[in-house]
C-alpha cells in the first residue's frame, strides 16, 4: 500500500477492501472514470488530478453524469503542462498505488506520465491505461469515443430490427464495459504486487472491450465463420426468447426449449406446438420464426403483462415487464436493492445517485463522499503528500495548482 501520509479514513470506510491504497485519477470523460468508480467505491483513497480546465467543463459539474461517476472521490488542480506541475504529479506517484489515464497514447508522453517515466519513479506503481484503440498500431493515434467503437467493433451492425441499418446501443457500453474491464486487470495487478513488489502497466481500449462483449457473437464468427446479422428484440439463435407484446405493454419471455418450451405451449393454450414439425427443434423453430411469432403474439396479445408475469413464472418460464427507466427505479425489487443511493452535495442539494452493481456481504455499499467540486481537496491532498504551508503557497503563486 501507499507510503503517503494518507488521511484516516471517513466515517464507513474502516471495514472497505481498498482502505490504505492511494489512486491518481487523471481520466477525462467516462471509461476511465468508470474504472477509478470501482475502485473508490471500495475503499480506496482517490485524488483526482483535475486540470484548471475551461467554463464548459466547469459548467458539467452539476450534470447528472459528473454527479454520478465522481462519487467517492477527492479532487486538486493541477496544471500539468506547467514545469511544476509535472514535478507534484511526479512526486505524488513516488508514494501513490495506482494512477488511471485514459488520454491519447502520445498525450502521456508529452506530459511526463507515461509508463516508462512512472515506473522509474516508482516500480511498486501499477498504471492503467485506456485508450480508443489501443496503445500501439495503425489506430493508436486516433481520439476514439463510445458510438465509433460501437461501429468499428461490430456491435451496431448485431443491435436493432433486421433490414433497418445500424443501430447503437442505448448506453455507452464500451466505454462502461473498457472501464470494468480496466478495474478488474488493476486488481489483478495489485494482488500480483503482493508477491513481487513490482507494478504492472495495464490497459484496455474502447475497441478491445466492444469485441470482448460481443462474445457468443464474435465466437459465431471466429469459430463458425458465422457473420452474426441484426435481431432486433429476438435473440439471435433461440425462440422464443425475445420481446412480445401484451395486452397493455411489452414483456420479455425466456422459453427456449425443453420442458420450458413445452410449459410455455401448455400456458398460452397451445400444447400442440412441441408436436408440430415446424417447431419442434431448435432448429426448426429459427426456421419458422416469423410464423411462429405470429402464433404466440396473437396469444399474448390478449392478457396484461402482470398477468403473463404472474403466470408464466409461476411455472417457471422466465418472463419479466419491459420497464422505462423511471419504471425500472420504481420496481419493487429495484426498490428493494436500493439501487438510487442518497448522498448530499453542496451546491447540488439532496441528490440520488446509482450504487455500485456489486455487494460484497458484509461491506457497507453507501456513497460515502459526493462528487468533489474541482479543486475542493487541494490544500489536504497537497499536504497528505507531504508539501508544507510555504511550499503550497509557492505553488499557488507560480499557477501550479489552483
Amino acid at each position: 500500500m501507499s507510503q503517503a501520509s494518507a488521511p484516516g479514513p471517513a466515517a464507513g470506510e474502516q471495514s472497505l477492501p481498498l482502505v490504505g491504497f492511494v489512486v491518481l485519477d487523471l481520466t477525462i470523460a467516462r471509461a476511465g472514470p468508470t474504472a477509478v468508480r470501482q475502485l473508490a467505491d471500495w475503499g480506496a483513497d482517490v485524488i483526482r488530478v483535475d486540470a484548471p480546465g475551461s467554463s464548459f467543463e466547469e459548467s458539467r459539474e452539476h450534470s447528472p453524469d459528473h454527479l454520478n461517476i465522481h462519487r467517492n472521490k477527492r479532487s486538486v488542480v493541477i496544471d500539468l503542462k506547467h514545469p511544476s506541475g509535472r514535478d507534484l504529479l511526479h512526486r505524488f506517484v513516488q508514494s501513490a498505488d495506482v494512477l488511471i489515464e485514459n488520454l491519447r497514447p502520445t498525450v502521456k508522453y508529452r506530459l511526463g506520465f507515461d509508463w516508462e517515466t512512472l515506473h522509474s519513479l516508482n516500480p511498486a506503481l501499477v498504471m492503467g491505461s485506456i485508450s480508443g484503440f489501443g496503445q500501439e498500431g495503425p489506430y493508436a493515434t486516433r481520439g476514439g469515443v463510445d458510438q465509433i467503437a460501437q461501429g468499428l467493433g461490430g456491435m451496431m451492425a448485431v443491435t436493432g430490427l433486421p433490414g433497418h441499418g445500424p443501430v447503437r446501443a442505448g448506453v455507452a457500453i464500451s466505454d462502461v464495459t473498457a472501464g470494468l474491464q480496466l478495474a478488474i486487470g488493476v486488481l489483478v495487478a495489485l494482488i500480483e504486487r503482493s508477491r513481487t513488489g513490482l507494478g504492472r502497466w495495464v490497459h484496455t481500449s474502447l475497441l478491445e472491450s466492444m469485441i470482448g462483449m460481443l462474445d457468443f457473437q464474435a465466437a459465431r464468427w471466429t469459430v463458425a465463420g458465422e457473420d452474426p446479422p441484426q435481431a432486433g428484440n429476438d435473440h439471435p439463435t433461440m425462440i422464443p426468447m425475445g420481446t412480445y407484446s401484451a395486452a397493455d405493454g411489452h414483456i420479455n419471455i425466456a422459453a427456449p426449449g425443453g420442458r420450458l418450451w413445452q410449459a410455455f405451449c401448455a400456458e398460452i393454450g397451445r400444447p400442440d406446438l412441441p408436436d408440430d414439425e415446424r417447431f419442434s427443434s431448435t432448429k426448426s423453430r429459427s426456421a419458422n420464426r416469423t410464423e411462429l411469432n405470429a402464433i404466440i403474439g396473437e396469444r399474448l396479445a390478449a392478457v396484461t403483462c402482470d398477468e403473463w408475469v404472474e403466470r408464466l413464472n409461476a411455472v417457471g418460464i422466465p418472463c419479466g415487464r419491459v420497464n422505462t427507466v423511471a419504471e425500472a427505479f420504481a420496481d419493487p425489487q429495484v426498490q428493494h436493492l436500493g439501487m438510487a443511493a442518497a448522498v448530499h452535495h453542496p451546491t447540488a442539494g439532496d441528490i440520488r445517485i446509482v450504487r455500485n452493481a456489486t455487494q460484497i456481504d458484509g461491506v457497507p455499499g453507501d456513497i460515502r463522499r459526493h462528487s468533489p467540486i474541482k479543486g475542493e481537496h487541494t490544500d489536504e491532498i497537497l499536504a497528505q503528500f507531504g508539501l508544507g504551508s510555504d511550499e503550497i503557497a509557492a505553488l499557488r503563486e507560480a499557477g501550479a495548482v489552483r
